[in-house]
């Protein structure tokens, strides 16, 4: 693939593969149907697990052998489901050749059988009762279901059919259709004269939902590959949080004033982009605000109204649109006039591709067709009854664009929808929706809020405001011609404005414009011009954020990431990505070679000790030789000589090929070469098959592979710890290549340890909560809302009336931002994340302190205060580390920066235990 797979997605490419072998070989054993489930939520990338598993199957790897005459099949329930799917494998999977894909065409195909070494891509659309494909004629020899069937009894042992049943374009009785003719090729369809299909690969979005297609239809055996939610949103490939924003009445809406909002979080979104991809040195997009609009009746193409949206938006923004910049999907299929502005029709498959789109009109048609994770902002006019299709729509807006999640701006973390028409009631609809689709977990988090309520919490270390900037000339639009000028510069003093108050200001300007307007320009149309900008806030705690946010992120704290399982199970593959990592970064810049030394040196030790032991000629002939065996018979068959014994030379090709498959034991890291490279001190010498011989005889002997897992596995750990910190601290490396290098560790082992650091910008999760000052991350008037239970509140207090208090956090569990500790509870490992990070003056610069207030009747006690000991122990960088027990009005705490408390509780056997030393060490401040 032309893109680096994810590590689930690598494992699951791994069972699929295994599945799609045994599957295969039970069918020939057996001639029973078989069946591969492959189920994965939203934003899996299941269109690119597949299509890598297209490419194993063609190419082979090191257990398997190349299939170049396998036969794949890809069917789906849209047209555009099929392009779409093929134009992924054509631009990704650079070992499938442009033209090995092909989308079987009404008009154009005809053929007994399917061709060798092909993928063919086929809806169901196409094989209705009314298709030509369907049907003989002087054109057509073969029917589709004539031509499937040859192929079923020609090439049974290489012959797959995919059923795309995750990216469903069809609805009503139009989904009904679709699903029954799928089940034609799980069991059989007599009327059509076809069999069962000998292997089925069904891609689904939940176990549930495939199972529900081949239920009672087969007595095929069925093998479960599945991606959890889980793993798709640790990669990051997903936004963490959908936000639905709402008004508290769906009967009382100010549909043009959520409009207003939408373009406003656009604009926010547009701006922190374009900073956040310039400072990490990528190539800057155009985020996209999405507006589904009412249908169009009696010759009117939408019920909603076209022009005014597009002025509105053009006015929240301080300038109009070129052409291009705004787009529709409408079926019309042609650009129409708006106001005078021609606004183009574009497929859905091309909005991504298209980069000069900055907003994009539609109806109905893109909740399948279409991936754009460019698109930021959605803002939806059509009423409750549509909540399924809104639900289709956000799982195809919920991926990142970087494909990563976003350190630094947490903003950016998120994708906003606006619904003005539904209410809280109506909203749960939608949820309930995304969680059918996605089996009950969503792989993202979902957050309701009411519009009357004000925009979601952004929560910074340098608060900004929007304000509007008025201009001081109005701009005239000529009415009579489609060209659109460019706003003024604006030059006026600044004023904030809430989102009610701009409206009103937008409008009494409208009005004042239209009053004064001379009669020379009466034909013309006059606006005034509010752009939103971002202005910083300068708040009153004086409280040097930045400074603190600086000081927590040099001090290097431990944090750890804990998962259920290891994912990458290479050593030697994760060592030669984080190596690659640092070199890339020129932190390491003889990394490879020093590493690359280290193991021809582990290769070259085993070679001489095989010559040394006399081992080595014998075994280098089994490689470099073969046995042949003749018996020699008379005309009549009677043998005349038992057998005659001959040595032949393996062929410098085989030796190539074995050489090749040795290396793919080795992790695929160039070590054969570099071993003969480093061996070779004349070029003749590259030519001497013993150097080939030594790495083959390495790879082929267990004990070497398992001394090089070692090795790999403990040098790993060693590299991880000497250069950690520096990756995170080093000012040259990006944002990608510090999440690259944490993701490489992460998947090496169920606990490893990373450098604690915070973003500039979070989202508050608590709307509802309490407001709190003095926190480290506030909104623009200088608060955080949080929910804190009593005892929270109290520790807070007690720590705000210190002389040396300076700010807090309120460390959220489960974000890229959090501090997390492993404890143990039942034999299982878990991350915990302390409540608060307290931060104090100490001289001219600061001290961190960890507390966690906790309930001392919660079972998690013992572990959590075994987990405080054991950090505290390996990470001294703390002032205090406190786990704290509050009785009334005494806040007890017990001070694990203390050796003999870390040792008593370490010796603590269960909860009555760590109760006798809460009793005899804890104490009041």
């Amino acid at each position: 693939m032309k893109v680096e797979l994810f590590s689930f997605q690598k494992e699951a490419v791994e069972n699929l593969r295994m599945w799609v072998y045994e599957s295969q070989g039970a069918f020939r054993r057996t001639h029973v149907p078989q069946v591969i489930s492959f189920t994965a939520p939203t934003g899996a990338g299941k269109t690119i697990v597949v299509a890598s598993l297209i490419e194993e199957i063609f190419n082979g790897d090191d257990s398997h052998a190349d299939e170049r005459d396998a036969v794949f099949v890809w069917l789906s329930d849209s047209p555009e489901l099929n392009l779409q799917s093929k134009a992924k494998i054509d631009l990704k999977a650079d070992r499938i050749r442009l033209g090995q894909c092909v989308v079987i065409e009404d008009e154009s195909f005809d053929r007994e059988e399917l061709e060798d070494g092909h993928v063919y891509f086929l809806n169901t659309q196409k094989l209705g009762k009314s298709s030509n494909l369907t049907k003989h004629s002087d054109g057509r020899q073969y029917t589709i279901w004539e031509t499937l069937q040859n192929t079923i009894v020609n090439k049974p042992d290489r012959l797959y059919f995919i059923i795309d049943e995750a990216h469903r374009g069809a609805s009503g009785n139009a989904a009904a259709t679709a699903t029954t003719i799928m089940q034609k090729f799980i069991k059989g369809s007599p009327e059509n004269g076809l069999s069962s299909m000998p292997v089925v690969i069904g891609m689904s979005a939940t176990p549930e939902r495939f199972n529900a297609l081949v239920k009672g239809y087969t007595n095929s055996s069925i093998h479960n590959v599945v991606v959890t939610p889980n793993d798709v949103r640790q990669s990051g490939l997903l936004k963490d949080r959908i936000i639905i924003t709402h008004p508290e009445d769906d009967k009382v809406t100010n549909e043009m004033s959520i409009l207003q909002a939408a373009v406003d979080e656009w604009q926010h979104k547009c701006a922190h982009w374009h900073q956040y991809l310039v400072e990490q040195h990528y190539a800057v997009f155009n985020p996209v605000l999405v507006i589904q609009v009412l249908d169009g009746t009696a010759g009117k193409v939408s019920e909603t109204p076209l022009e005014d949206y597009l002025r509105k938006i053009e006015e929240r923004i301080g300038r109009t649109f070129d052409v291009g910049e705004v787009v529709q999907t409408f079926d019309t299929k042609f650009a129409i006039d708006v106001g005078g502005y021609q606004m183009q029709y574009i497929e859905p498959s091309r909005i991504a591709e298209t980069k000069n789109i900055k907003v994009v009109f539609f109806k109905q048609n893109l909740s399948t067709g279409w991936d754009c994770p460019r698109a930021e902002t959605m803002m939806s006019v059509r009423r409750a009854k549509d909540s399924t299709h809104i639900a289709q729509l956000l799982g195809r807006m919920v991926r990142t664009p970087t494909q990563q999640r976003i350190q630094v701006d947490d903003s950016l973390n998120d994708v906003h929808l606006y619904l003005p028409y539904f209410d809280s009631e109506t909203v749960k609809a939608v949820v309930k929706d995304l969680q059918d689709r996605e089996g009950g977990e969503l792989p993202t988090e979902i957050e309701s809020e009411r519009f009357d309520d004000g925009p979601a919490q952004i929560l910074q270390i340098k608060p900004k405001r929007i304000v509007q900037k008025p201009a001081v000339t109005p701009v005239v639009i000529e009415e009579s011609s489609p060209k659109q000028p460019v706003a003024p510069e604006v030059k006026t003093p600044v004023q904030e404005t809430s989102v009610k108050e701009s409206v009103a200001e937008c409008n009494a300007a409208k009005d004042d414009s239209a009053k004064n307007a001379p009669a020379e320009v009466a034909s013309k149309k006059e606006e005034s011009v509010f752009v939103p900008v971002e202005e910083e806030v300068v708040l009153e705690d004086g409280i040097d954020r930045e400074s603190v946010v600086k000081f927590i992120n040099d001090s290097e704290f431990d944090t750890f990431d804990v998962r259920s399982v290891r994912i990458s199970k290479n050593h030697v593959s994760s060592l030669f990505a984080l190596v690659q990592v640092l070199v890339m970064t020129d932190i390491w810049r003889d990394g490879l070679r020093t590493v690359k030394t280290e193991i021809v040196d582990l290769i070259r030790d085993y070679a001489d000790g095989l010559r040394k032991s006399g081992k080595y000629e014998q075994l280098s002939k089994d490689i470099t030789e073969f046995k042949l065996s003749s018996e020699i018979f008379d005309v009549y068959g009677i043998s005349i000589q038992d057998e005659v014994q001959g040595s032949i030379a393996t062929a410098q090709s085989d030796i190539d090929r074995i050489f090749k498959l040795a290396d793919k034991k080795l992790g695929e890291t160039g070590i054969g070469n570099f071993y003969i490279t480093s061996s070779s001190k004349t070029d003749a010498d590259w030519e001497n098959p013993e150097f080939k011989v030594d790495v083959i005889l390495f790879a082929a002997d267990s004990e070497c592979l398992r001394k090089l897992d070692d090795y790999a596995s403990k040098r790993f750990n060693e590299i991880d710890d000497a250069y950690r910190r520096k990756v995170n601290l080093f000012k040259g490396a990006d944002e990608k290549f510090k999440k690259e290098y944490n993701d490489i560790v992460s998947n090496s082992a169920e606990v490893t340890k990373h450098v604690f650091g915070l973003p500039e910008t979070i989202m508050g999760t608590d709307r509802d909560g309490e407001k709190f000052e003095k926190h480290l991350f506030v909104d623009n008037h200088g608060f955080a809302k949080f929910k804190l239970n009593n005892w929270e509140k109290k520790t807070l207090a007690e720590e705000f009336a210190r002389e040396d208090f300076v700010t807090w956090y309120r460390n959220p569990p489960r974000k890229s931002f959090s501090l997390a500790i492993p404890y143990e509870r039942d034999n299982q490992v878990k991350a915990m994340y302390p409540d608060f990070i307290i931060v104090r003056k100490d001289g001219d610069s600061y001290v961190a302190d960890m507390l966690e207030p906790h309930n001392p009747e919660l079972g998690d006690n013992l572990g959590k205060a075994k987990a405080f000991a054991k950090y505290a122990e390996e990470c001294a960088l703390f002032g205090r580390i406190q786990l704290i027990r509050v009785n009334g009005e005494h806040v007890k705490r017990l001070e694990f920066t203390k050796r003999d408390i870390r040792e008593r509780v370490m010796l603590c056997n269960n909860l009555e235990d760590l109760n006798r030393v809460f009793s005899d060490c804890a104490v009041e401040e």
